[in-house]
């Protein structure tokens, strides 16, 4: 799938699963996730960094085929990835994937990526036959809040604490896949 943000040849990016060779490309947009958005993610600037060539090509490899784990970004064609959104499997929950490490590099906010991503992280879900997305977002992230409110997803009332922050809490949002 691509996406058109509106000017016609200038801006166009395929939303399409890793591959291995995306290996560079996803370590460099992964480092730029983590120095714009420190707090939604579950890993340092400083962790990520230090990770190998090795360690990020044997993640890609792994997300890349299969059914309960796959990544999602959004290719322009050359130079840097500009979206991501993963999806795992609910280890308690049969028909759920769970959503992940979302992110639109912010001079592509506002083009539609968002969805695209999270359409292509649905698309997979219900071929691996779970109908059901699962996300959660910081309390008090109200921007991303609303993208997710307009993709469709509702809050379930569920607040969970951040995973790394005590004093913060995230809250659950769902929406069929």
């Amino acid at each position: 799938m691509t996406i058109d943000t509106g000017s016609p040849g200038l801006r166009q990016a395929e939303i399409r699963r890793v591959r291995p060779m995306d290996a560079a490309r996803m370590r460099a947009l992964r480092l730029e996730m983590l120095a714009d958005a420190p707090l939604a993610f579950l890993e340092t600037i400083a962790d990520a960094a230090a990770r190998s060539h090795a360690e990020y090509a044997a993640r890609v490899a792994y997300t890349s085929a299969g059914p309960n784990n796959a990544q999602f970004v959004a290719d322009p064609g050359r130079g840097r990835l500009v979206g991501h959104a993963g999806g795992t499997i609910a280890p308690t929950e049969a028909g759920l994937t769970v959503i992940y490490a979302v992110y639109v590099t912010p001079t592509w906010r506002g083009s539609g990526l968002l969805g695209e991503l999270i359409d292509g992280v649905a698309a997979w879900s219900r071929s691996c036959g779970r109908p059901e997305l699962l996300l959660e977002v910081v309390v008090g992230n109200d921007r991303a809040y609303r993208a997710y409110q307009r993709l469709g997803f509702e809050d379930t009332g569920v607040r969970v604490p951040h995973p790394n922050i005590p004093a913060m809490t995230e809250l659950q949002m769902r929406r069929p896949a």
